[in-house]
């Protein structure tokens, strides 16, 4: 076990399985506090910028793709931010 609480060499180095820290004050997830929460928002703005790239010129079809690729991977961003998420008054949980 190193320090963080986890073994060493394992994929994940936050014991809790979190890729995503919450937000201290609102709703939703902070910054990443893991490899895979960057790699999953590298990925979430590269599909986000491909579907804009993809779809240029179609305005309608543009905006809807955006919107969809956007709201896609909410459900995975709240299911691995630590604690989920739910609105916070800046208290440490």
């Amino acid at each position: 076990m190193n320090r963080r609480g986890s073994k060493p060499g394992t994929a994940n180095p936050v014991p809790d399985g979190a890729w995503f820290a919450p937000k201290r004050f609102g709703m939703g997830a902070g910054l990443p506090i893991a490899w895979q929460g960057w790699a999953m928002m590298a990925l979430h703005v590269a599909a986000i910028l491909g579907a804009a790239r993809l779809l240029h010129g179609h305005q309608p079809a543009q905006a809807i793709a955006i919107v969809l690729v956007g709201l896609a991977p909410l459900p995975l961003y709240a299911a691995k931010t630590r604690g989920g998420w739910r609105w916070r008054w800046g208290r440490r949980d």
